[in-house]
């Protein structure tokens, strides 16, 4: 048994390959195979197979081809190779020898290629490790998110393979060699630089100098019409070396001049085998003659146990490119901004030979900013300048230091700014000189002023997070308690800081267990006290940046600590702040702007659970208000939603004592409302639990039961869990009422589901109910909902009856709604009861009733029941064209229950291929998600 990702997806069986099935399976596949062996939650598959907007059935279409490839796997007598995939709470593992894994083999092959002393072995071993390669990497996957970024990691990973190939074919003098396997890699990527650089130099060391010049000349017209810049230093210096005439045969000259010896120097052994250090950033090959032979050199040493980051280094190193850049690496409060720009400075020496300066600013410390003519004296003594000729004004001194960069190849890094205007002062005067800065603010005004890049530094993946720990405390200790790892990296947010913090108590008391320490940290009351050491931790972090804010960002980040949702908007903060929406936005903003809120999509924030933790503690007595707060906001909000997804229906209940709510949004139609509500189902979810724990029932109920459209949408979604969180609450505060219309949904879910003795159970005791509170639609409602299982149950007679008074009821209280819904249920039960013409008489009943009553789902339903009608009264014609009708109706409004419905009783009376298509397509579509 073989698992192939170097090409299409795909596991190979000595009978065979497996039939996977659809790219949604082989992406599942694939991102399970990509982290083997560890836990992968199923938020994270989520985001593998759909991206930012997965479809509402996400975690049930993820249980479904979970249990698809369990059962491939099995058959495929996979637990022989001890291979078994398993389910671990909310998280899949998939456990796999990694010598069944393609990429694995791939990797070590690289590894003992590296190790070789004979250039022929090399050869031998490269050689074998691109054979495995058969296609670009994750084919036949949805390519987004993680999956893209492992597919371009692979990629990156075998073009390095690549030029590591050509290199020994050139150590053994093979030129024709080297320059055949990089043609057809750089014909493919013809704006990689060092794949270009590296044919260049193997085409004339083969002795075809002319072709050598063409193929520079080709790249750089396509760097220049493509991307706007100039070739970079290992193209430049190659063609130099073509043009000044330099040595064809042998290895590259001395000091790493041409593009194979700067590729082969870009290797740190201190990395460990596999790993390549980034290149330096792309400066001229000209600079000052008269710069010292020993350079000044102000960088603080290389951090210790830098880890991953490879994506961010190489975005630095694009960021560097080109005439004078600024390099803006920003991102939260222990994110590791300091880490990685010193990683990245420290890293090619010889990109600038003129020198490195470095200064903290200080910009969120609470010793304060040092003073800025302060800082460019320690530049100016440093670059040479007497002490007494040193300026004594700030304007004086920034000048001299930009006249004495001007023809330099320097790199200035600024640490920890707090301000545009800071950094600008500093900024070196030379085309020719890099300035890295660092902040926790998005210094906006630097991107508008001075072109800079910026580089966003988020939080690390788990398997960096262990890689971390395990660089402190020692593979072995890590090796030991892989879970307990893992589930340490991910309490603590995948945040650098933490970590460290974290590996320092393990590293100072061996007798703890990293499981020990991770249940203390999953105690949210403590977490923040146990991320602390010393004079160092979490806290301490956070609390620099937010004593940097106005007092109204720092009301409204206090709020949002107690906010019980996972994502929040404007309207939601202005509940909480209880201020209006504009004003919460302008708060988001300066949140955002200082990385302690993230926005994920237009509008839709998000906060750390380690800031999360920190903003409840900057003004714990406020939570039950803020709870209430957003809770009356939400039961608002859902109330609009239902109302605008369904005008005709009527309101689920009263509103709860002490209502207060704040703006509320407005919803243009009905797929912006189902929208929302299918967007925020997991945070009202959070909301109604966080009510019932607090007490509030009367809040918990309303906010699940708002929900109904959705609810009836989606109905086999897995909503029973909710709603018998909705019944408990109802049931704690003895309210007849609630509890009626609770049971009435609940019960129809569970009918939905086929769990039919527990929804009869649940709905003979509604109608009383709703008779005792008086409530006359709830009871019309739980008699529909009654005659769905009785009929079910062969009580046909009986469903008839409880149908009829529920269409009695509804048109005494004048509600169409209602009316219509038994209308359509009773026209369903006189079908079955072999009544043809009375089903098309409810059935017209209820179309007739006024569109402005009808939604999508239930004109197709009303519309299907009469096409069958027509059909059982021998008017074939008629009825297939009805049921044609309610199948495109279902269709263009993304019923796909109701299209399949239509469908199914269509291919019963016709043999047309259109409808078998169009069935197809419906029931992919439902079993899929979307």
């Amino acid at each position: 048994m073989e698992f192939r990702l170097l090409g299409t997806v795909s596991v190979d069986t000595r009978t065979g390959p497996l039939p996977l099935g659809p790219a949604k399976r082989r992406s599942l596949l694939a991102a399970l195979l990509l982290s083997a062996n560890t836990p992968v939650p199923v938020a994270r598959l989520t985001d593998s197979l759909w991206g930012e907007e997965p479809p509402p059935r996400a975690r049930g279409v993820i249980q479904g081809h979970v249990s698809r490839l369990r059962a491939l796997l099995t058959g495929a007598e996979a637990q022989a190779y001890g291979v078994e995939l398993v389910t671990l709470g909310d998280a899949y593992v998939l456990r796999v020898p990694e010598t069944l894994l393609d990429y694995q083999r791939f990797e070590e092959l690289l590894m003992l290629a590296r190790q070789q002393r004979s250039a022929a072995d090399t050869v031998r071993m490269l050689d074998d490790a691109l054979s495995l390669w058969q296609g670009p990497a994750l084919g036949g996957t949805f390519t987004e998110g993680p999956l893209q970024a492992a597919a371009h990691t692979l990629e990156e990973s075998r073009l390095a393979t690549v030029e590591e190939l050509a290199r020994a074919y050139a150590d053994l003098g093979e030129h024709h060699r080297a320059a055949s396997v990089l043609r057809a890699e750089a014909v493919a990527h013809p704006m990689r630089e060092s794949l270009a650089a590296a044919l260049i130099l193997a085409l004339y060391r083969a002795g075809r100098q002319s072709e050598a010049l063409d193929w520079f000349h080709r790249t750089r017209r396509l760097l220049a019409d493509e991307l706007g810049i100039d070739p970079g230093h290992e193209l430049a210096d190659a063609y130099a070396l073509i043009l000044r005439g330099g040595p064809r045969p042998g290895a590259a000259p001395a000091g790493g001049t041409d593009a194979a010896g700067a590729s082969r120097a870009g290797t740190d052994p201190a990395e460990g085998a596999g790993t390549t250090a980034p290149p330096g950033p792309r400066v001229p090959a000209a600079h000052n003659p008269s710069a010292a032979p020993h350079p000044t050199d102000l960088l603080p040493r290389a951090p210790r146990g830098f880890h991953g980051r490879n994506a961010e280094l190489a975005a630095l190193t694009r960021a560097a490119a080109g005439e004078a850049p600024v390099c803006l690496v920003t991102g939260p409060a222990g994110v590791g901004k300091t880490s990685l720009a010193l990683q990245w400075a420290h890293h090619n020496p010889a990109a600038f030979p003129d020198g490195r300066l470095f200064a903290d600013l200080r910009g969120f410390s609470e010793t304060g900013e040092p003073a800025l003519i302060d800082v460019l004296r320690e530049f100016l003594l440093a670059l040479g300048v007497a002490p007494r000729r040193v300026p004594e004004s700030v304007s004086a001194a920034a000048a001299l230091f930009r006249s004495l960069t001007d023809r330099r190849r320097l790199l200035v890094v600024l640490d920890n700014a707090r301000d545009s205007a800071t950094v600008r002062a500093l900024l070196p005067g030379g085309t020719d000189c890099v300035t890295l800065v660092t902040s926790r603010n998005r210094l906006e005004g630097l991107i508008a002023s001075d072109a800079a890049r910026p580089v966003p530094l988020g939080i690390l993946e788990p398997q960096d997070g262990t890689a971390l720990l395990a660089g402190v405390l020692g593979e072995e200790r890590i090796l030991a308690e892989p879970v307990a790892a893992r589930r340490l990296a991910e309490l603590c947010g995948g945040l650098p800081l933490a970590l460290r913090v974290t590996a320092a108590r393990l590293a100072g008391r061996p007798q703890w267990t990293l499981a020990g320490l991770a249940d203390e940290l999953a105690d949210e009351r403590g977490r923040l006290t146990f991320l602390d050491v010393d004079d160092t931790g979490v806290s301490a972090a956070l609390r620099l940046t937010v004593q940097q804010l106005p007092a109204d960002a720092v009301r409204q980040l206090a709020r949002l600590g107690h906010h019980p949702g996972g994502h929040f908007d404007p309207y939601t903060c202005a509940a909480l702040a209880g201020t209006d929406p504009a004003a919460a936005a302008a708060a988001l903003e300066r949140l955002g702007s200082a990385h302690l809120v993230t926005e994920t999509a237009p509008g839709r924030w998000v906060l750390h659970d380690l800031v999360r933790l920190y903003a409840r503690g900057l003004d714990p007595a406020s939570g039950a208000e803020a709870l209430v707060d957003v809770l009356d906001h939400y039961i608002a909000t859902a109330l609009a939603a239902a109302d605008t997804a369904e005008p005709g229906g009527e309101p689920c209940f009263v509103l709860p004592e002490g209502y207060r709510p704040a703006a509320v949004r407005d919803f243009a139609d009905r797929a912006a409302a189902m929208h929302w509500l299918a967007t925020e189902r997991d945070d009202l979810a959070r909301a109604a639990v966080a009510a019932r724990g607090a007490g509030l029932h009367d809040r918990a109920w309303r906010i699940i039961l708002l929900q109904w459209p959705q609810v009836v949408w989606r109905v086999r979604d897995s909503w029973a869990p909710l709603l018998e969180l909705a019944l408990d609450s109802a049931r704690a505060k003895q309210d007849l009422y609630a509890e009626s219309r609770v049971l009435n949904l609940l019960g129809w879910v569970l009918t939905e589901e086929g769990r039919t003795a527990e929804a009869l159970t649940l709905l003979e005791r509604s109608p009383g109910l709703a008779q005792q509170a008086g409530d006359r639609l709830g009871e019309a409602t739980a008699l529909i909902n009654l005659a769905v299982v009785q009929a079910g149950q062969g009580e046909l007679d009986r469903a008839l009856e409880g149908c009829g008074r529920a269409v009695v009821l509804a048109r005494e209280e004048e509600d169409r709604h209602t009316e219509m819904l038994a209308l359509q249920h009773l026209a369903r039960l006189q079908l079955s009861a072999h009544r043809p013409g009375d089903a098309l008489g409810s059935a017209r009943t209820a179309l007739a009733l006024g569109p402005e009553h009808e939604e999508a789902a239930r004109r197709s339903l009303l519309l299907a029941v009469s096409g069958e009608a027509r059909l059982a009264l021998g008017e074939e014609d008629e009825g297939i064209l009805l049921l044609d009708r309610a199948a495109e109706e279902a269709e263009l409004a993304g019923y796909d229950e109701g299209a399949v419905r239509a469908l199914e009783a269509l291919l019963r009376v016709s043999a047309r291929a259109e409808y078998r298509t169009r069935h197809a397509l419906a029931l992919r579509r439902l079993t899929d998600g979307g």
